[in-house]
């Protein structure tokens, strides 16, 4: 009979029984033994984390200046945008809608087949208004710069307006007051409208980050805090339930162990693999884990050699293979062939798993429920060919 397989799970779990259900259903879908090892009573204390996030209410900068809604600054943000523009700035293809939209040849169909306003002078006129604006000075988004700039010129030649104020904008080029007028009033309806949206789009992004994203990533903190103050206490329970099983597993190169681990729990395993007494590993399968990252920001010891820029760092050869699982949105999946090399000289085998749309934003913890997984592990766990 094949040895078990030893799963470690990641950061935030705080249920053993949960733990064991979930690893049951993996067992089951991968036809292999695999035998849970908790060790989340040793983490972090996250009851109260919830106390140390800003509320939305509270102000962040004492000055007299209003502080910015959420959704507008992580609107702002995600723009990439910095500063207003500049006076006589325009977004080009806001300017070239403005230019082919009152290009007589391109407008044969406009109303009565009236001759088109002078493009320059709207085009001035607009770039001097456009930092007024609010919201559309910071797109950047081409279709949406170029529905504007449409718009403007369908304005300034438009013909249906009750005080009929801006009539003289047909076929001569208008006063400068009417002009700017009119444009001014059309791109405050344009900027009222674009900013109804985006902030629409931005305050459900800011409701999704804050309520699915925030509570996983100060949990992934804290047991990262935990470990790394505490790492000896929880390699120490790693050991105590595998032992539980069978003691000589893991202490001999001859009865090596073979293990599964998620996030920070593929941290613990590489580290109890490769330490100075390491926990003899033939086969390691990790998903959205950190081992690479964390060597980088701080090399890891035992018998790990610092990354060093030139070559990947040389694995001991008590850990004999590694496959290491990433999830394209999970922000703390991290690739390890380029950081790492095998005793061998092959490198450890990076595989991405594809994203489900209905995953959402928050992917790190999806893993346990994808086919991939179970298949991968079933793959990853067969014995070497020779």
């Amino acid at each position: 009979m094949d040895e078990p397989v030893f799963v470690i799970h990641g950061v935030g779990n705080r249920d053993p029984q949960a733990f064991n259900t979930t690893v049951a259903a993996l067992q089951a879908a991968a036809g292999t033994t695999l035998i849970p090892v908790y060790w989340g009573d040793l983490g972090a204390d996250d009851r109260f984390i919830d106390l140390a996030l800003p509320s939305r209410s509270a102000g962040l900068r004492d000055t007299a200046e209003t502080v910015a809604e959420p959704a507008e600054t992580l609107l702002a943000t995600l723009l990439g945008e910095t500063e207003r523009p500049a006076p006589g700035d325009l977004p080009a293809s806001l300017r070239d809608a403005v230019r082919h939209a009152l290009d007589p040849s391109q407008n044969s169909g406009l109303r009565d087949s009236r001759e088109s306003p002078d493009a320059d002078h709207v085009l001035a006129t607009l770039a001097e208004e456009w930092p007024t604006t609010h919201w559309l000075s910071l797109a950047d988004d081409p279709s949406l710069l170029s529905e504007t700039g449409k718009a403007i010129a369908h304005a300034v030649t438009e013909t249906q307006e009750p005080d009929d104020s801006w009539a003289g904008l047909r076929g001569t080029v208008p006063a400068d007051r009417t002009l700017r007028s009119l444009i001014r009033r059309r791109l405050a309806d344009l900027d009222h409208v674009a900013g109804a949206a985006m902030q629409a789009v931005a305050g459900r992004m800011n409701h999704s980050l804050r309520h699915r994203l925030g509570p996983g990533a100060t949990r992934f903190l804290g047991d990262v805090l935990v470990y790394q103050r505490h790492r000896e206490q929880i390699h120490a329970r790693v050991r105590e339930q595998i032992a539980a099983v069978d003691p000589e597993l893991g202490r001999h190169p001859d009865r090596p162990v073979r293990l599964v681990a998620h996030s920070l729990g593929g941290v613990i395993a590489v580290d109890m693999a490769t330490a100075q007494v390491p926990l003899w590993t033939s086969s390691l399968l990790t998903f959205g884990s950190q081992p690479a990252y964390f060597h980088l920001c701080d090399p890891r010891g035992g018998q790990l050699s610092p990354y060093t820029g030139q070559e990947p760092v040389t694995l001991p050869n008590s850990l004999a293979r590694w496959t290491n699982l990433w999830q394209p949105l999970d922000v703390l999946a991290f690739a390890a062939s380029h950081v790492f090399r095998l005793s061998d000289g092959t490198s450890p085998v990076d595989l991405p798993l594809p994203h489900s749309v209905t995953a959402g934003l928050w992917t790190h913890s999806v893993y346990w429920n994808l086919p991939e997984l179970a298949s991968a592990i079933s793959d990853a766990m067969q014995p070497p060919t020779s």
